[in-house]
């Protein structure tokens, strides 16, 4: 039987039956829409809330862990290579923490095709003075134009320029906590004593917030010459070196090989933020199948309104098929019937969908304690709409294939005599 005959017909029980057709086609829509919106706005929200970490973070950080050494030059004398030597109590030496070569280093990496960028820092443990009390605190020396660029460093000022750390000198930048705690503004100046007892005079250029309070009330910013001069060493002295790469997802293999080619300490980002990572798929499971058991009641929805149909229709299909339609062209004709449902009421979720998230996406969420954040999170991914309406052609098929199949199998002979 001709194709086009069983749309037209799949087409004219729609029409028979349209409130009911018009029931299930809002459930599907409903369902898609509920799908498009849900997803959006929680992949949305994870992407922020990945974004407080990972934009802060280096894909690969290289850095000399502050351990005891296990090579005691006890070890590297020829005459005591037969002897077996222990050694208690060995302690690590305040040289461990820096980077050895820095210079070769950076230069082999901003070579390498699959590195971004690349970016020293050093950091440097404080006292903030306040009075008589001493807080803890973390200066961090960057390379500022770097860490604006790579690092989203200027969504997270709050307070000043950024750039004022390279052209003031002896300059810093607080975090937010830390700015609280000893109530500095900006153009203020604070003293803080390094971990050698060394007090130094620094001026307040800028109030740094990332939305972490153990990072805001701790990490403050300096320049690379300012940092490196509180803790009285040379221009080539680095503690980490910070590496951007084009694509994340190597950031483990290659953290392995610079660990092996420079002998240092390599961590990937991954690796780092584990437990965030952890956090971050449990929420998208559940979003996704919250979702799904939405799109899947819907399904239900056409399955009981198909069935009902076919019931009522008994009649129609005995005379189709008396007439010389075979079972499968029936079955063709109710699995059209539902799949017009699908995508009517598919298309229409899709849109509601984008309507709902882009009135969302507009609705403002001011918080103190995410200042780069001014609307609610949404993700637009183009992936979404396509699931959502591969998803309803599924569901909507299986849910018209099971009657479709019942009446393919009717006798019509049985179904006159009854009558």
């Amino acid at each position: 039987m001709k194709k086009s005959l069983t749309l037209e017909i799949s087409q004219t029980l729609l029409l028979a039956r349209l409130r009911q057709s018009l029931v299930a086609a809002a459930g599907v829509t409903f369902g898609i829409a509920m799908f498009i919106t849900l997803v959006s706005f929680m992949t949305g929200l994870n992407k922020m809330l990945d974004s407080l970490i990972l934009n802060r973070t280096p894909h690969v950080r290289l850095f000399n862990a502050v351990n005891p050494s296990l090579d005691q030059p006890i070890n590297r004398m020829q005459e005591f290579n037969s002897s077996w030597n222990s050694i208690r109590s060995v302690k690590p030496s305040d040289s461990r923490s820096e980077i050895y070569n820095s210079i070769p280093i950076i230069a082999y990496l901003n070579k390498d095709p699959k590195v971004l960028a690349v970016a020293p820092k050093v950091a440097a443990q404080v006292f903030y003075n306040v009075g008589v009390i001493d807080l803890n605190g973390l200066v961090n020396g960057i390379e500022v134009k770097e860490e604006i660029k790579y690092f989203s460093f200027k969504d997270y000022i709050i307070a000043g320029d950024p750039m004022d750390l390279d052209k003031i000198a002896n300059s810093i930048i607080l975090g937010k906590g830390a700015a609280d705690k000893m109530m500095a503004e900006l153009g203020e100046i604070i003293q803080i004593t390094t971990a050698k007892g060394d007090q130094v005079s620094l001026k307040v250029v800028g109030i740094f917030q990332l939305g972490l309070a153990a990072v805001d009330d701790v990490q403050s910013y300096a320049s690379l010459s300012t940092t490196q001069k509180l803790l009285g060493k040379t221009d080539s002295y680095y503690t980490d070196i910070q590496v951007k790469l084009k694509d994340i997802n190597l950031a483990p293999q290659l953290a392995k090989e610079y660990a092996k080619i420079f002998s240092i300490d390599a961590e990937d980002v991954q690796t780092a933020n584990a437990q965030f990572e952890s956090g971050t798929k449990v929420r998208n499971i559940i979003t996704y199948a919250v979702s799904i058991t939405l799109l899947i009641v819907a399904g239900f929805g056409i399955y009981n309104i198909l069935n009902m149909m076919i019931y009522e229709k008994m009649d129609a299909i005995a005379i189709l098929k008396a007439t010389g339609f075979s079972g499968s062209d029936v079955k063709r004709i109710f699995i059209n019937l539902s799949l017009i449902i699908g995508i009517i009421g598919g298309s229409v979720g899709l849109l509601l969908g984008f309507i709902f998230t882009s009135i969302i996406d507009q609705i403002p969420f001011n918080t103190a304690a995410l200042p780069a954040i001014s609307t609610y999170p949404i993700n637009y991914n183009g992936t979404f709409y396509l699931i959502g309406i591969a998803f309803s052609f599924i569901t909507t098929y299986i849910a018209g294939y099971f009657p479709a199949r019942k009446a393919s199998k009717i006798d019509p002979v049985v179904i006159i005599r009854g009558k």
